[in-house]
């Protein structure tokens, strides 16, 4: 359980590294998420799109274990195969729970319809979104939120496709990717238009000061499978502000934004979406970093591939 390898920091990649001003670290700091539109340009997220769609169309399911992917409640037995467990450096594709027939598990949808989400190594195997995650602008927010070693690991996109697109209920990204003391922080990059209909954020602002991270998303102990267990270790980040109290009936705040656009989260803020019966997709492409200093365990259903999480400062 020792700490990731850590050394001095080193030097950020040459060019233009755009920082966030003092107004978007305050807004960040004071709600626990900073939307930032025009982060990709037009050209940029077309092709990020176009590159989503063209995975999907050519993905094979004939050896496919047709594993689903939920992000509703608690029951994580669909997620705790093997599918699921070894995908850190791999990219796979994980249904939608209602794209199957619930009486005889036959799809209902054609499969490019039919995934809930591609993950978890898309920021490595893929060109396209390896360009849009490990850039000089993300770099320079990550040294702007004091990052001293970001390291991104793990990258995924969102489908919440038409109809059946699933419902997230409210969580905080650091139960997922836990460190000691917590520090994930997700980028989230509307790849179409997030709106009402089809399943837009949102959020309990400044949650994130008032709601610890209290359990954790590992792999079992006997290696089958996957739980949720207390967290043992620090459940706010090093030297934060804390409000006494936790508001056990959070008010939510509905966020509606372009394509192209890019919500920061921080890892305790409590955030969701609501499930999609429009008929329209509501595709994202997010990836999470954590701070390379902190410990990251054995335990957590994420492991790090043999070369080590990807570092935004090379």
């Amino acid at each position: 359980m020792a700490p990731s390898r850590i050394s001095d920091p080193p030097d950020v990649p040459e060019g233009h590294v755009e920082e966030l001003t003092s107004e978007q670290l305050q807004s960040y700091h004071n709600d626990g998420y900073l939307i930032i539109p025009n982060a990709l340009d037009a050209s940029t997220t077309a092709s990020l799109l176009h590159e989503t769609r063209e995975m999907l169309s050519s993905f094979s399911i004939d050896d496919h274990p047709m594993t689903k992917f939920s992000a509703g409640g608690n029951n994580q037995d669909h997620v705790g195969d093997d599918y699921f467990l070894s995908s850190g450096d791999k990219i796979r594709f994980f249904f939608e729970e209602d794209a199957f027939d619930s009486t005889t598990g036959s799809l209902l949808k054609p499969k490019h319809r039919a995934i809930n989400k591609i993950g978890h190594y898309l920021h490595a195997l893929s060109p396209a979104f390896r360009n849009s995650t490990i850039t000089p602008s993300n770099v320079g927010i990550a040294r702007s939120l004091g990052f001293r070693d970001p390291q991104v690991l793990q990258s995924m996109i969102i489908c919440k496709q038409p109809e059946i697109g699933g419902r997230v209920a409210p969580h905080q990204d650091s139960t997922f990717l836990y460190t000691n003391p917590p520090s994930a922080v997700g980028f989230w990059i509307a790849l179409e238009d997030a709106t009402a209909e089809n399943g837009c954020l949102s959020f309990a602002k400044g949650s994130h000061r008032r709601w610890p991270v209290k359990s954790r998303f590992v792999r079992k102990q006997n290696g089958a499978g996957v739980e949720f267990v207390d967290v043992e270790g620090a459940r706010f980040p090093h030297d934060f502000q804390v409000e006494e109290t936790a508001q056990e009936d959070e008010v939510y705040t509905m966020e509606e934004v372009k394509a192209g656009t890019l919500v920061l989260i921080h890892g305790n803020l409590l955030h969701k979406s609501e499930k999609n019966l429009s008929g329209k997709s509501r595709f994202i492409y997010t990836f999470h970093v954590i701070e390379g200093e902190k410990e990251y365990d054995e335990r957590n259903w994420l492991q790090p591939p043999k070369a080590g999480f990807s570092k935004m400062y090379q």
